[in-house]
């Protein structure tokens, strides 16, 4: 009852990403069908799901198995695997998929370099087609790359039943808030009649509230840009003391309690530099 895509992606400047994105006639989703664990692997486990397929595959991931090694374990053990679906990933980039042979019309997967689609009680096999077009020829990162995939799977028909939910997880080392966890992107749609649109609104958000540490970009705080903040925070109720003069203290504690205020500290720091997008932030609130 769902079109999932399990991905895996590398960069110069980050440590490398594992990532799902799934929609489905299905209430909330993305609690059931995806996981995924920096440096270990992603899955998703869906159909007439078995959601221990996520918890075990993971284990056997983390101990070293290949992708295909992993399917066959996990379908091999269980009795139900004729109403099963899977998606893995491995560590190395190497994916693999399974249909049950009693999976609802249409079902299947395909899979290519560094992903895996698949889906049931589809349109027809374009979905998993089109979706794998789509993350082939995507620009940006993996969540952008997955999310053009899902897109391009629901345009193309998606789940023949209808739309209902959604969900969109990245992972990597150190990336989420704070970098104290793995998950960079966790973004669910549970319930609404649009619910990839809304995954696209929420990932737009995403990015300006927790960027990558590639996508920042500094601005250095001389004093023609100082005497612009004073004023643009003034307004904003934030006071910075002299009117005058260069990044001092006081517009340093109002600028931090405007970003703090705006869950814009991702994009802080404590040198006398403003990150571009809380300037351009600052300046559209006016």
């Amino acid at each position: 009852m769902t079109f999932s895509i399990v991905g895996y992606a590398t960069s110069d400047t980050l440590p490398p990403e594992w990532g799902i994105a799934v929609a489905s006639k299905f209430l909330a989703v993305g609690s059931a069908v995806p996981w995924a664990r920096a440096g270990v692997g992603g899955i998703a486990t869906q159909a007439l799901a078995n959601l221990s397929y996520g918890r075990d595959g993971l284990h056997l991931l983390a101990r070293g198995r290949s992708a295909s090694e992993v399917v066959d374990t996990l379908t091999g053990a269980d009795e139900g695997r004729d109403d099963r679906q899977l998606g893995v990933v491995d560590s190395n980039g190497v994916a693999a998929t399974y249909t049950g042979a009693c999976c609802l019309d249409w079902a299947g997967g395909r899979t290519g370099d560094g992903y895996c689609c698949q889906g049931n009680i589809l349109t027809g096999p374009d979905v998993v087609d089109t979706m794998a077009t789509a993350f082939e020829s995507a620009s940006g990162n993996l969540a952008e790359r997955l999310l053009a995939a899902l897109r391009a799977g629901d345009d193309a028909g998606g789940d023949r039943r209808g739309r209902q939910s959604a969900a969109l997880l990245v992972v990597r080392e150190g990336g989420g808030y704070g970098g104290a966890i793995d998950r960079a992107v966790d973004l669910r749609v549970d319930d609404h009649d649009r619910p990839v649109d809304e995954i696209a609104r929420l990932l737009d958000l995403q990015r300006l509230y927790f960027p990558r540490a590639d996508e920042l970009e500094w601005v250095e705080v001389d004093e023609g840009l100082a005497g612009e903040l004073r004023t643009l925070l003034e307004e904003r109720g934030y006071p910075t003391g002299s009117p005058e003069g260069n990044y001092d203290q006081s517009l340093r504690d109002a600028l931090f309690a405007y970003v703090g205020t705006e869950n814009l500290e991702e994009r802080w720091v404590e040198e006398p530099r403003i990150e571009a997008r809380v300037l351009a932030h600052l300046r559209e609130a006016r």
